[in-house]
Parts: structure tokens; sequence; C-alpha cells
């Protein structure tokens, strides 16, 4: 079976649609084969997005990206910064 990679948006709505299941009578299993993932997937995604709502997910995974991007730049910074520290000192 391959595997899908869902959305942000995506696992929001299932999520909220094993919610609505739930409050109908269904259990939670039932519920999450009928969105079809494994409960390992579902709790690992009501884990991480529990409580947002589409636009925050989507303000998360930018927020998240950005992260990335400014904590490469601080390392390739700071290894610069050693490099030319070292060089100052006549240690090359």
């Amino acid at each position: 079976m391959s595997r899908k990679r869902h959305k942000p948006e995506e696992i929001v709505t299932k999520l909220r649609q094993v919610e609505v299941l739930t409050a109908q009578g269904r259990t939670v299993a039932e519920a999450i084969r009928s969105i079809g993932v494994t409960e390992v997937t579902f709790y690992r995604w009501r884990q991480e997005y529990g409580g947002l709502k589409g636009d925050q997910v989507k303000r998360l995974k930018e927020l998240e990206a950005e992260n990335v991007r400014l904590r490469r730049a601080v390392a390739d910074l700071t290894v610069e910064k050693l490099i030319l520290r070292e060089a100052a000192s006549g240690n090359f």
C-alpha cells in the first residue's frame, strides 16, 4: 500500500470528521477507520494539530519553514564568525 502525504488542511478536516462521527455515536476506532488512516496516525495528528483551524495550520507551517531558514542563516553566520576570529588571531 502506498503512502499518501496529507496536507495540513486535509488533516484538520479529517480530525473534524472524526469528532463529528464520535458525536453521532460511533466509536473512535470506527470513526478513524472511516477516514482511512491508522489509529497511530490519528493520534499523532491530533497531538500536532488538535486545537487548530485551517488557517492556523497554514500559518504554523509557514512559521516552521521560516524558523528552519533562520536557523540555517544563524549557523552559517556562526561558522563565518569563527573563521574570521581564527584568521584575525593569526592561527591560519
